[in-house]
């Protein structure tokens, strides 16, 4: 009976294999917009589809991040200037692509632009704090989405939305986990409602990555300013003790996060690029080996982790 169940799990990976390298025709023809091209998953990303010769629209937040891609790669490639936040601005984005790609359509759409700050325990937070980090990271990526998914259709092309594994396992209060369960789902039913269409959406996972999410300077920054902000009583249930441990586990992750961006990158370009491209996509080990299971155990197992793990409030019980 194992011999069975080896052969067939061999079988299955073979074909997996096979169909997952084939390559969607005439890529020089296809037109993909890319937001967060600044820095990070978004400007790799845009050099890499670029040298691979598609026409690359790179979005960006700034003139000079904008600058600085377009002396890195080809004439081919263009840019603009958005805010994911911004109705306005998404609406110019739209109607420059549109005019762009014409009646060939959008072959491939990357919802890449994100935050991760502020983040902290959510009793230190307020309203704004989350909504500012949701307002780019889950209602940009909608936003966007909407606004250019005729045009996507029309080329029975992809959408790719970068999640996290902080989607699948919420281990730190804030926006940022609320965001990418929501693009998670967000993704789930848009995927189900395009594929009538021939539209295929991919989710990318990413483990913990050297980015500006995961930029240990900026993220003590912004949860030292929080600190400073929250009443005495919360500094006196949570103690010094606990911001310093916080504010090391923040290292931790830097100094543990993969500086290897193409292991993201990769991923993304074989959801645009594969005739047969994944539904999920978990770049990095940690993701893989850690992250992913954690997701699948009971939730009081989890749990447990996150509280053996995490430091402890001073006025803890």
């Amino acid at each position: 009976m194992l011999i069975y169940l080896v052969a067939f799990v061999g079988l299955f990976y073979l074909v997996r294999w096979y169909r997952e390298r084939q390559v969607v025709s005439h890529l020089q023809d296809k037109y993909v917009f890319i937001t967060g091209c600044d820095s990070g998953f978004g400007n790799l990303l845009a050099r890499q589809l670029d040298m691979r010769g598609l026409r690359v629209l790179a979005a960006c937040l700034t003139e000079k991040g904008a600058e600085q891609l377009r002396k890195q790669t080809s004439e081919r490639l263009e840019t603009v200037i958005l805010d994911v936040t911004e109705t306005e601005s998404i609406a110019a984005a739209t109607e420059w692509v549109k005019e762009r790609v014409g009646d060939r359509g959008l072959w491939g759409l990357v919802n890449n632009a994100g935050i991760s700050f502020p983040a902290g325990p959510n009793e230190w937070l307020n309203k704004q704090d989350i909504v500012n980090v949701l307002n780019v990271n889950l209602l940009g990526v909608i936003e966007v989405t909407l606004s250019l998914l005729s045009l996507v259709r029309k080329a029975q092309g992809r959408v790719v939305n970068v999640s996290s594994v902080m989607g699948r396992v919420s281990l730190f209060g804030g926006g940022y986990c609320i965001s990418k369960y929501g693009v998670e789902s967000f993704s789930d039913s848009l995927r189900r409602e395009l594929s009538y269409f021939g539209v295929k959406v991919a989710i990318i996972e990413p483990g913990f990555f050297k980015t500006n999410v995961t930029n240990s300077e900026k993220f003590i920054q912004s949860l030292q300013k929080v600190w400073n902000r929250v009443s005495s009583e919360i500094k006196e249930i949570y103690g010094e003790k606990f911001l310093e441990c916080y504010l090391k586990s923040s290292k931790l992750v830097e100094q543990k996060s993969t500086a290897d961006l193409s292991l993201v990158t990769d991923c993304m370009e074989h959801a645009l690029t594969a005739c047969h491209p994944r539904t999920r996509y978990s770049p990095g080990w940690d993701a893989k080996l850690f992250y992913l299971p954690l997701s699948y155990l009971p939730t009081f197992l989890v749990d447990a982790f996150v509280y053996l793990a995490s430091p402890k409030p001073a006025k803890s019980l």
